[in-house]
């Protein structure tokens, strides 16, 4: 080819990038230049990928901390991994997560995080934007506005992005009705994830969003907050009333390897990403990736899965995948198939249970007498504790606010769907903090209660009548590791 014929081409092909990729036919599909023009953008020899269908960002966090919790962060590193073969640029990737697990003495693999039981490393190479006490609510909502300022330790990282960008939150951890947890307190609410949403929209910085949210009751997050009409498509591996599901469990058929002691991934969280790794996601829509992820969440309705869920603006489901994370060219000659070849695995954990798993597999596997045994044997009676001293209080709270009989009804009610959790989401915050100032923290599986106190908020009972209640419930703060005194207050 003469160098006047290749200049040509080059010409040609910068056009056609501009008035056809990112564009659509009458049927609404996106229009595709064949395979060796797709190529030939996305290799980095012209931009004008980016300037048709704007830039690619991307936030991925790991709410939680503890090798018990492993689960979160190998789902964050996957992610990462995934967008980065998918074409994403690092520096518009922000991740956070603790960063306790891949050096954990725990870790039989020391330096290695993996999502699966024969998985390679997904931890190399994922920046450590926000680690530690770096991740916490401030620095998430200010990184997804692009806020620099708000900004504190940590990279310094945000999503700088513009009016015609395409954004990607991934959110993987514990949460209850209305609330996400963190490693740090104070937690993240529905509310104020929902305002800062709006805010990014009215900032005009982005042409589309999605959200895909790992945790229990997280469609409490979206439900009767998330309007239509922000170009946000949000799904969440649960209902707003129930639990999300850890999988690659100890006891589990597939499970981790013998020597490890926790969950490798989130049954949501590791459907969509498993669909991901071997589908062209230049063809493959939200929307069929959602009913994959739907149906292999439910693990065939056998009680360990979840209802996956939609919310916001669900016609964005007819885009493919690839506006959003990309896709990795070894999948470009990928055929999609309706049918989930990727089967559930024979059971599933309860997020809520699964520090229970890991230290009750610590415990049978350690050697009579020894200190490994003895120290698992602690934690386990430790979080057993915790659970039922908030589990007697918020119900004698219930009874003492309402009576005996009318306490337990008030503290289980179930709004209608579509309606959000709380009338006043001040008053949620203000009685939880009042009740952990007399009973403790509520942690990540206190988290569950949240709809209770919502209700008591909804019943018009003030903060000065809560910490009475809260005072004779709990003659004294728990002290153990467990406790607000060390936990800190979740709101």
């Amino acid at each position: 080819m003469t160098r006047l014929a290749a200049s040509f081409l080059l010409t040609l092909l910068a056009v056609l990038s501009v008035t056809v990729i990112g564009s659509r036919d009458i049927s609404g599909d996106v229009i595709r230049l064949p395979s060796e023009a797709s190529r030939f953008f996305r290799s980095g020899a012209a931009n004008d990928d980016e300037d048709a269908v704007g830039t690619r960002w991307a936030v991925l966090i790991a709410g939680s901390n503890g090798y018990w919790n492993y689960r979160h962060q190998a789902d964050v590193c996957h992610a990462y991994q995934l967008l980065i073969k998918g074409g994403l640029k690092e520096e518009n990737i922000v991740v956070f997560m603790y960063d306790d697990i891949a050096s954990n003495e725990e870790n039989p693999r020391p330096g290695i995080v993996i999502n699966s039981p024969h998985g390679s490393d997904v931890y190399k190479g994922v920046p450590k934007d926000y680690t530690g006490e770096d991740v916490t609510v401030k620095n998430f909502l200010a990184a997804i506005l692009g806020n620099k300022t708000a900004i504190t330790g940590g990279s310094g990282k945000v999503v700088d992005s513009g009016p015609n960008d395409h954004i990607f939150i991934y959110y993987t951890d514990h949460g209850g009705p209305g609330v996400l947890g963190m490693p740090t307190s104070p937690y993240l609410y529905a509310d104020d994830l929902i305002d800062v949403l709006k805010k990014k929209h009215a900032s005009g910085t982005y042409k589309s969003l999605v959200f895909y949210l790992e945790a229990c009751e997280s469609g409490s997050i979206f439900e009767g907050l998330l309007p239509d009409g922000l170009n946000i498509y949000a799904t969440t591996a649960s209902n707003a009333e129930e639990s999300s599901w850890g999988t690659y469990c100890p006891g589990e058929i597939p499970g981790p390897p013998p020597e490890y002691e926790t969950c490798l991934g989130d049954l949501y969280s590791v459907a969509w990403m498993e669909d991901s790794d071997i589908h062209n996601l230049r063809t493959e829509t939200l929307h069929q990736q959602y009913e994959l992820v739907k149906k292999r969440t439910a693990n065939d309705n056998s009680g360990m899965g979840s209802h996956v869920m939609r919310y916001g603006d669900i016609g964005l489901g007819k885009e493919n995948l690839f506006l959003y994370i990309g896709t990795d060219p070894a999948n470009d000659n990928y055929t999609f198939v309706g049918e989930n070849s990727l089967r559930p695995s024979s059971k599933a954990i309860n997020q809520r249970d699964a520090d229970l798993v890991h230290f009750w597999d610590k415990y049978r596997k350690a050697p009579e007498g020894s200190t490994r045994k003895i120290d698992a044997q602690k934690q386990f009676v430790e979080a057993m504790s915790h659970r039922m001293h908030l589990d007697h209080s918020i119900k004698l709270v219930g009874k003492l606010l309402f009576g005996i009989d009318k306490g337990p009804e008030i503290l289980n009610t179930v709004r209608d769907a579509g309606k959000p959790l709380v009338d006043d989401w001040d008053c949620l915050k203000s009685l939880v903090r009042t009740f952990e100032m007399h009973c403790g923290s509520l942690s990540q599986y206190g988290m569950k209660h949240m709809r209770s106190i919502a209700n008591i908020c909804n019943a018009g009972i003030r903060k000065d009548i809560m910490a009475e209640a809260s005072a004779q419930a709990c003659v004294s703060v728990p002290s153990g590791p467990w406790s607000s005194l060390h936990k800190g207050f979740s709101a």
